[in-house]
């Protein structure tokens, strides 16, 4: 599946742009905030309804105006599919494909699969154990919608306790209810990321080595508090302490994942270099992975990726992604001869779009 026409309006810096994409490789050049990664962020919209970068949807509405809307045009084998979102203020986020709305926005996950690398991405590296949770849960909810459900439904009754564990008098046949749920839910979200990372990690390895080559060995490690002990265990043991702290403290969204190169921690032992190629290599993973189960290369969306990667990484990047079986490529660099260079001498279908302030130009 690849995108072939993107419309836009009000959507963040975009008054209105129209964009035909090639199903290899599509660039956006131009300096910086003239709205290269909002293009980006836009198609990420298109396939979780939602913006990669954690902003609420009412502040992704363009200035002074009451709504925004992205629609998508994706040909599939030979067939063609359409996704429509539109955000009015003060209104239900409505989202169609093929004109049929959605009751449920979860109900669209996986269904045009996709993977985005993001400078953010360094976060996994050195930030909380929550953003290594959200790339557990990204990349196994693209192809496990029943993990999806079990995740929505623990978050939830996670809220719900969370809140009434705040109470100065709480009910107690209340909590019991929460923890069957949590209970009920926690466990299998134990159980396929468990599974997930096990046949994962030699997939990882794999693209780390094509990446950075031969040399250290990275690796990832799950930690969870379910590893040793039921929920109904982790929770009864964790009552007293949850009641003190007004929030549950034990349960797989304490879960984290190990970061390793060479059995220590990356953020510690690794270069810049080294820890892109680690995060390239995940993300290139989390789509091989998916392709796999799906027979299908989801969308790979590249944000300013080729900083602080020597020309050697990059080129072993390139040419990973200009294999022929390789899917639907977009990446954004402000520099517009690297981005020619990367092509003089790869013979691979691409298209590259010049940004300016939001108006985009189609210059090869």
């Amino acid at each position: 599946m690849h995108l072939k026409h993107l419309y836009l309006s009000n959507f963040k810096n975009y008054t209105e742009a129209e964009l035909d994409f090639c199903p290899r490789i599509n660039c956006f050049v131009g300096n910086n905030g003239s709205g290269k990664t909002n293009l980006l962020d836009a198609i990420h919209y298109l396939s979780f309804s939602k913006s990669y970068f954690g902003a609420a949807d009412r502040d992704n509405i363009r200035h002074g105006q009451d709504y925004f809307a992205i629609n998508g045009l994706y040909e599939t084998g030979d067939a063609e599919a359409q996704v429509n979102l539109v955000q009015k203020r003060g209104q239900r986020k409505s989202l169609k494909f093929n004109q049929k709305e959605y009751e449920r926005m979860s109900q669209h996950v996986g269904r045009i699969p996709l993977i985005m690398v993001s400078p953010q991405d360094q976060e996994m590296v050195y930030g909380g154990s929550e953003l290594r949770r959200k790339f557990l849960d990204t990349v196994i909810s693209q192809f496990n919608h029943p993990y999806l459900e079990h995740l929505i439904l623990y978050n939830k009754a996670l809220e719900q306790r969370n809140r009434l564990l705040k109470q100065d008098n709480i009910d107690l046949s209340l909590l019991e209810v929460f923890d069957f749920q949590l209970c009920q839910h926690g466990g299998p979200l134990y159980e396929e990321r468990r599974k997930f990372v096990e046949s994962f990690i030699p997939v990882f390895q794999r693209y780390y080595q094509e990446i950075a080559g031969q040399g250290e060995e990275a690796s990832l490690a799950y930690r969870s508090s379910l590893s040793e002990k039921s929920m109904e265990d982790c929770l009864r043991e964790s009552a007293q302490r949850d009641r003190i702290l007004q929030y549950t403290s034990s349960g797989p969204h304490k879960d984290d994942l190990d970061l390793l190169l060479d059995a220590y921690p990356v953020r510690r032992c690794g270069s810049q270099g080294q820890q892109k190629s680690y995060l390239l290599a995940l993300r290139l993973a989390q789509m091989q992975y998916i392709s796999d189960i799906r027979s299908e290369f989801p969308i790979l969306l590249l944000d300013d990726i080729f900083d602080k990667l020597d020309k050697e990484r990059v080129g072993r990047l390139m040419d990973l992604v200009g294999q022929d079986n390789f899917g639907q490529v977009f990446l954004s660099d402000t520099h517009h001869t690297r981005v020619q260079e990367l092509f003089a001498h790869k013979p691979v279908e691409h298209r590259i779009f010049f940004i300016r302030e939001a108006m985009p130009e189609q210059i090869e």
